[in-house]
């Protein structure tokens, strides 16, 4: 059993060894920087994405970690832009840089700024603003006028409840009328409102014959 477990150990090294002859392991480390500064900058994310490991820099932009030759580690910090950095396969255990930041600069759009001093002045302005009207609102500006309303009541014909007003009036009045003296329809005023609406309509022109 112990033979067994010492075979195991050795072959465990032996892999690890070749694996290692295979892609060097390689101490990379530097300083992280922005332009002309020789202040480094802190929080600064160096991270390998195939191993998921990294690091960030000290608050003197300074950082180290462990790779292996042939990685490519992401450099990246809120407000610059990303950087590739390429671990090169050489004898040295060490592998030191110095890394210059370069600025994301974001475009924002132009903002016009009002000579309002106060919010209430503002709001004065803003509600005293007359906003042109389109073409639909003054065609229904103009269609819901009380003028083209009145046009209209007087221009369209008899509805089926008007004339079913007018007769049951017509019938209710007879038969008030029955046992007792006709009355004048020039007195009435629903009949002078009929009449005007029946001359209006040209119920009483002359039709060629």
């Amino acid at each position: 059993m112990r033979t067994l477990f010492l075979l195991f150990l050795f072959a465990s090294v032996s892999f690890g060894l070749m694996a290692q002859g295979e892609r060097q392991v390689i101490r990379f480390s530097g300083l992280v920087v922005e332009g002309d500064s020789s202040y480094g900058v802190p929080g600064v994310h160096l991270y390998v994405p195939k191993a998921g490991r990294g690091v960030s820099t000290d608050v003197t932009g300074y950082f180290s970690m462990p790779t292996l030759a042939g990685d490519t580690v992401i450099v990246s910090a809120i407000g610059y832009k990303k950087q590739r950095i390429v671990i090169p396969n050489r004898k040295e255990a060490g592998y030191s840089v110095l890394i210059d930041l370069k600025a994301d600069t974001t475009y924002l759009p132009v903002v016009e700024v009002f000579p309002f001093p106060s919010i209430e002045v503002f709001k004065e302005v803003f509600l005293a603003t007359k906003v042109p009207e389109t073409f639909e609102q003054q065609n229904v500006k103009r269609n819901l006028s009380n003028q083209e309303m009145a046009r209209l009541s007087f221009a369209s014909p008899a509805t089926p409840n008007m004339s079913y007003r007018n007769t049951m009036n017509t019938y209710i009045n007879s038969m008030m009328n029955k046992n007792s003296a006709t009355s004048i329809p020039l007195l009435n005023p629903f009949a002078w409102a009929e009449l005007i609406k029946s001359i209006k309509r040209g119920d009483y022109r002359k039709k060629d014959k």
